[in-house]
């Protein structure tokens, strides 16, 4: 059985699996999300070496954390093999959340500290492994969000913070109000999103050692079933590559990820258990520069300059 490996995720951050589980589409399993259900899922997780779990307040309507939870609950063992991730921000209009009368960030001392309090609460837990801020405000007011992450450090509710979706500048600003570093920046990344790799944020986690998470990496499948140019000359190039190295398309992808520098962290989306044990083979295969490239060079079009 193949296990993964684990990750400094930065040099005063967390250890985590090099490959992280999503829960965004829990609760859309065809099996659904009963404690058993959930159960299955995480011991697959867990069996193959995955043992962090990314989360949000959001995901699921407001409701993942607590389907998750629930399965703690009924083996709260499972709890000290793990690390949980969790994100707060982004304020939804949803019944569970009345007061929010049209979609907006909110990071003022009262609602984080508010929203980590229900997450510890949802996910039958007393601590987070790191907490994100899921996306950039206009408002970010970083003297509020520095004297709330404090607060929750202090009180051992937090042991490590992060960030969503922030430019190197937003990345920068806030961290320059904190006397803690933060750990990572979850942010897009696959073929068909290029920003992160030009416009400096990988850059920043490589001059801070610190390991970015990937959200989407298959481009929410799009890679895999999209039918759209880019994603078709990127599909043959995965079939070719799956000849050469006796792999998936997805692993291929995983692989694509893991194979640059900045020791991406790719976060699965799926709800399938045989996908999750698929993806812990990304791990062996190694694609050399030229394969890399082959896949960055479909995604746009064009050869490299």
């Amino acid at each position: 059985m193949t296990l993964l490996s684990r990750v400094t995720m930065a040099p005063q951050g967390p250890e985590v699996s090099r490959l992280v589980y999503g829960v965004w589409r829990l609760l859309q399993d065809p099996q659904g999300a009963g404690v058993q259900r959930v159960l299955e899922k995480i011991q697959t997780c867990l069996d193959r070496g995955i043992t962090t779990f990314d989360h949000a307040d959001i995901y699921g309507g407001y409701q993942c954390e607590e389907a998750f939870g629930a399965a703690l609950r009924a083996q709260p063992g499972l709890r000290q093999r793990m690390e949980l991730v969790t994100k707060c921000g982004i304020m939804l209009v949803n019944p569970a959340r009345p007061a929010n009368r049209l979609k907006h960030y909110d990071y003022s001392r009262q609602h984080i500290i508010a929203s980590v309090e229900q997450s510890l609460r949802q996910l039958a837990t007393d601590y987070l492994d790191v907490l994100l801020l899921h996306r950039p405000s206009p408002l970010l007011d970083p003297s509020e969000v520095a004297e709330a992450l404090q607060t929750l450090r202090a009180q051992g509710k937090v042991r490590h913070l992060g960030v969503s979706n922030f430019t190197p500048a937003q990345f920068d600003m806030l961290s320059s109000w904190l006397p803690f570093p933060l750990v990572t920046n979850q942010v897009e990344l696959h073929p068909l999103r290029p920003e992160p790799f030009l416009d400096g944020t990988l850059d920043q986690c490589l001059r801070q050692r610190i390991s970015p998470m990937a959200w989407s990496p298959l481009a929410g499948g799009r890679l895999l079933t999209g039918g759209g140019a880019a994603e078709t000359r990127v599909r043959e190039v995965l079939a070719s590559l799956g000849q050469k190295h006796e792999a998936l398309p997805e692993q291929i992808l995983y692989a694509w990820l893991l194979r640059h520098p900045a020791r991406i962290i790719p976060v699965l989306g799926t709800n399938d258990t045989g996908r999750i044990t698929s993806a812990v083979r990304a791990l062996s295969l190694n694609l050399d520069t030229q394969d890399w490239f082959s896949v960055w060079s479909a995604a746009q079009g064009t050869e490299v300059p």
